[in-house]
């Protein structure tokens, strides 16, 4: 067994992923003798947990360069996929997706190679048929999630479903692309298979794959496929790998895609006794604390909560740094490298009002309701005024509110300054420029305090402070201070949470149309649900606008973004040449006593972007030593 490993080892980066001298040389030092782990269940558990620690779950250590990776590279290291879309900007950072973010082919072969080693080992532990059987609904299980991070970024690849072991013949081992649709195939099979042996739940509450995890797994990589299918043709892609179908879908294929989404989503709907967390709020106070709740303390909604995966302990790789990354300036604590998440104004847009419900309900910052003048202040304007900023948000969905911090508002205790600048009494305005202005016998500071640890907003002091108007809160411990250095964070991360698996049957069934089974009426009745928790009382009607909106918040910076826009094809529609757009609050002297009013405008130091097509897949390593076929235009 041992050979085994280290051979493997081997044969999986040069004919996967092509390899450079220094590799051969090296000794797999990290290799244990295989017998001695499989001898004993609870070294299968050992094991177990390994792979569940390779996993593709993009949660908290999920960055541009890869997975489970906490950096210490104060930019590089907190910039997410979130920051590529229309959800975020980086507050030092502009880019756009470049070729090799977010990519993930050695260590899914690795993984791969490491769940056939269990597959191959089952039948030998001295274990009940029952135990064994659940292990097979591991191995499934593990297999489809590590198909489904291959399949969304590189569309078909080598399928490798059993132990390769060399013979002395290399070119056996090398195992060509399959096509999209079978690796898609591939995928759901093993969900299938999953969900027949695993339990609906694990003793002891173990982090495990379950029979729903399953289903939610096959929910979501359901839906990617059949948009792929559907939407193929919005950014075709041309040369050898889309003639060979490694690439691309028939357009007919969608609506089968679609149904499996909703024969998943509906088993699980149904029978997995799975529920919103707080489905009645009295006030939308109450709805923005219970949507908070769910993010800074999974452990306390097992209804909503499907499969979490866990960070334990501060200072290691079991802990993370979403709290010193993105906590507001205010709130750094010694910390040097805070505030690097910027919620946009296109995100804050999106969100509902009360007063208006089914619609998005962007932010009005003048008399005459413009929303479309993003050139910036304007002194021959009528704008709206305020006495506390946070006023221009009333009424908006409770969600907001528990996502983002918002001018004026208070976060662990602390009022949260976001300012832009001032508008003297003369009509000129200072905006973005650290100054200062004396009025009356008071003097006024253009980012709302005297000295940067004051404030929140628009200085560029060390890419510290938000350059939209807008800090971070979603994740987020609201109670303890930040500690001041890294991986000291532990909150658990959802994978898979009850209200994806709702949007992801409304999606479906108003993609396809589908119509068996009152299926129409129940997705309206799930998509309100969702808004009710949210504070909503008046129901609106089953469109894929509404629907898509309602992910779009609901959602909001949990990893789902980037890939809707890359199944929907819609990432080459929003950003070309385009940019993001920014909410500046401004201190207005103009009248006695000050007020606020409030400018829309781009993101400042942020050039516009465009995404290439091309990069709705991945570019493939190593093909001039593994002769795999590349993906289009790399």
């Amino acid at each position: 067994m041992t050979r085994i490993f280290n051979i493997l080892f081997i044969l999986t980066f040069i004919f996967l992923t092509g390899c450079d001298d220094d590799f051969l040389d090296r000794s797999p030092m990290d290799k244990i003798d295989g017998e001695a782990m499989f001898s004993d269940p609870e070294g299968v558990k050992v094991y177990m947990a390994n792979l569940y620690y390779q996993l593709p779950i993009e949660d908290f250590t999920y960055f541009r360069d890869g997975f489970n990776f906490n950096p210490s590279d104060p930019n590089n290291g907190g910039y997410l996929a979130a920051m590529t879309t229309d959800e975020a900007v980086h507050s030092g950072w502009s880019d756009m997706v470049r070729d090799w973010d977010f990519t993930w082919w050695e260590p899914a072969f690795e993984l791969i190679r490491d769940i056939n080693i269990l597959g191959e080992e089952i039948p030998k532990l001295e274990i009940s048929d029952l135990e064994k059987e659940k292990l097979r609904g591991e191995v499934a299980f593990l297999r489809a999630f590590a198909y489904y991070g291959l399949a969304k970024r590189y569309g078909g690849v080598p399928i490798i479903a059993e132990l390769q072991v060399y013979d002395g013949n290399l070119e056996a081992l090398k195992v060509p692309r399959s096509t999209e649709k079978e690796t898609w195939d591939f995928v759901l099979n093993q969900c299938d298979i999953a969900s027949e042996m695993l339990p609906s739940s694990w003793a002891e509450g173990q982090r495990r794959g379950t029979k729903w995890a399953a289903l939610a797994l096959k929910s979501r990589a359901a839906l990617h496929a059949a948009s792929v299918a559907k939407y193929w043709n919005d950014a075709p892609l041309s040369g050898e790998a889309v003639n060979q179908g490694l690439v691309g879908m028939d357009a007919s294929e969608a609506d089968r895609y679609y149904e499996e989404c909703i024969e998943a989503s509906a088993e699980l709907i149904n029978n997995g006794g799975f529920g919103l967390y707080g489905p009645n709020p009295s006030t939308p106070e109450e709805a923005a604390a219970n949507y908070q709740e769910i993010f800074v303390n999974p452990n306390s909604v097992p209804e909503e909560a499907i499969f979490i995966k866990g960070f334990a302990i501060p200072g290691t790789n079991t802990g993370h740094n979403y709290d010193i990354w993105y906590v507001p300036n205010q709130l750094a604590n010694g910390w040097p490298h805070p505030g690097r998440m910027n919620p946009t104004l296109e995100l804050v847009d999106s969100y509902e009002s009360y007063s208006q419900p089914g619609q998005s309900f962007p932010i009005v910052t003048t008399q005459d309701g413009s929303i479309n003048d993003y050139s910036g202040f304007d002194p021959g304007k009528d704008y709206l005024r305020f006495d506390d900023p946070s006023e221009i948000f009333k009424g908006k969905d409770a969600r907001l509110w528990a996502t983002a911090v918002l001018p004026g508002t208070s976060f662990k205790g602390t009022e949260i300054i976001i300012q832009a600048g001032l508008v003297k009494p003369n009509g000129e305005a200072i905006i973005e420029t650290k100054d200062s202005y004396s009025h009356n016998g008071v003097t006024y500071h253009t980012f709302g305090a005297p000295d940067w640890p004051q404030y929140s907003g628009f200085d560029t002091y060390g890419e510290n402070m938000t350059r939209t108007g807008f800090s971070f809160k979603k994740f987020l411990n609201s109670d303890e201070p930040v500690v001041p250095s890294w991986n000291q964070s532990t909150t658990d991360w959802i994978e898979f949470r009850y209200p994806e698996i709702l949007l992801n049957y409304a999606e479906a069934v108003l993609e396809s149309n589908y119509s068996q089974d009152n299926a129409m009426s129940k997705a309206e009745s799930y998509l309100n649900s969702i808004r009710k928790r949210a504070g909503h009382t008046t129901d609106i009607s089953l469109t894929l606008e509404n629907v898509l909106r309602e992910r779009k918040v609901e959602l909001a910076f949990e990893n789902k973004r980037y890939w809707d826009l890359v199944r929907r094809r819609e990432y080459h529609k929003i950003f070309d040449n385009s940019t993001k757009h920014a909410l500046l609050p401004l201190l207005d002297l103009r009248v006695d006593p000050p007020q606020y009013i409030f400018v829309r405008k781009e993101v400042s130091r942020h050039p516009n972007r465009t995404f290439l097509p091309k990069r709705y897949y991945k570019p493939i390593p190593g093909i001039g030593t593994n002769e795999l076929v590349q993906n289009p235009q790399f």
